[in-house]
């Protein structure tokens, strides 16, 4: 989860100047981004090969054999940020234009921490057959889409046609981005205390994009046993009011058939993972198996205060930067496409996912600690690591074209 801070509300009537003295405000004062050309023209030679005439014998070129165009535009190597607004950080539906600070820090940090050029775009749509639709016709300018931000369950079915009917790679950070992180992060903690992924029985609370995706992750890296709950309690086969997505979670997960509350299954589990904006009281974290590991992670409110979690638990996360074991997104999405850029992936697999969360659960090395299982954001070790093991799992997989 990346981190969340609470926000003041802003009086409508306050002027430009006003906001000014804020100083996020000023940092965001005419956006974060902007566009600069890789080369000069500095004479009509220039102007002539850099516009017409002479780009017109590129997208010759390119008509007759369409795949060059990923070697003579920026196309294999840029990434569109896309969002409805519905479902931005921890401020909810607050519409396109609202979500374009978020959407350009994306890009930001795309840029920043992997050198992966990114444009955000916000659509003035919520409709899945119009969103999809409006993603299908801007693809052919991208080497890869990055959704953000966008409601469940919406989301789910949104990347999955879209994964579909394009042969770019197609990542909702939410899910995905969250999922690689804890992965890494449960990956290390199960080292430290001396088990693997398959001796551990976890609760998931949450089944939103995150929950959904971080369950699915664990599955797919053998965790031995995994339950997941939603406002109304733990997810069984038999419930009554699944939507489609918690179907396949309940035939998928909870092989114990828990019933009850999220603080019922976590009597004797070995893994709490939060993602819900819920809270879970000291005594069910207390009634949790030796060398318990938990992972709060809403934001800007752990589900559990870090500080009282460590009171019973050999391992705590959460989202926040200010406490250790930050479990941030960042740490995930910037490599992963990089790596599937490098080698001009036509999509990001399971497979692709794992050696993430592997390679960055690898940076922290015998450098492992209960307060490092995961690494800094700000550790340089980070996206070349993720990036060279998601190339070379979508070698192995057999999606990459270079």
């Amino acid at each position: 989860m990346t981190t969340g801070v609470a926000v003041a509300a802003t009086p409508a009537s306050a002027s430009v100047e006003t906001l000014d003295l804020d100083p996020a405000f000023a940092l965001h004062r005419g956006g974060k981004l902007e566009v600069r050309s890789t080369v000069p023209v500095r004479n009509a030679d220039d102007l002539s090969l850099a516009y017409t005439p002479g780009v017109a014998r590129v997208c010759t070129a390119i008509a007759e054999t369409p795949s060059l165009v990923n070697d003579y535009t920026w196309v294999s190597r840029v990434v569109a940020v896309v969002t409805d607004g519905t479902a931005v950080l921890g401020l909810g539906d607050i519409g396109p234009a609202a979500a374009m600070p978020v959407m350009e820090g994306k890009a930001l940090l795309f840029k920043e921490f992997a050198n992966v050029d990114a444009v955000p775009i916000c659509l003035d749509c919520t409709d899945v057959d119009a969103l999809v639709e409006t993603v299908v016709r801007l693809a052919p300018s991208f080497g890869g889409i990055n959704l953000e931000d966008i409601s469940a369950p919406r989301c789910f079915e949104i990347e999955a046609r879209l994964r579909e009917l394009l042969d770019i790679p197609v990542f909702h950070d939410d899910q995905h981005g969250t999922a690689i992180v804890v992965l890494a992060a449960l990956q290390n903690a199960a080292r430290l205390t001396g088990r693997g992924l398959g001796d551990l029985r976890a609760v998931v609370a949450g089944a939103g994009a995150s929950g959904v995706a971080v369950t699915r992750i664990l599955l797919e890296a053998g965790i031995g046993d995994i339950a997941v709950s939603d406002s109304k309690g733990m997810i069984y086969a038999g419930r009554e009011g699944l939507n489609p997505v918690k179907e396949a979670l309940a035939r998928d997960t909870n092989r114990a058939g828990l019933t009850g509350s999220t603080e019922e299954a976590l009597a004797g589990a070995d893994v709490f993972v939060g993602l819900s904006g819920s809270t879970v009281s000291e005594q069910a974290i207390a009634a949790m198996a030796d060398d318990s590991i938990v992972f709060a992670l809403s934001n800007p409110t752990p589900e559990v205060h870090p500080e009282v979690a460590a009171r019973h638990a050999a391992v705590v996360a959460t989202g926040r930067s200010d406490f250790p074991n930050q479990i941030n997104n960042v740490l995930a999405f910037p490599g992963v496409f990089r790596g599937a850029l490098d080698v001009r992936a036509s999509t990001i697999t399971e497979n692709m996912k794992v050696a993430a969360a592997g390679a960055l659960a690898g940076v922290v090395g015998d450098d492992l600690a209960a307060t490092y299982v995961i690494p800094s954001p700000f550790d340089e070790r980070v996206a070349p690591a993720v990036t060279a093991a998601v190339a070379a799992q979508a070698r192995a997989d057999g999606v990459a074209r270079v």
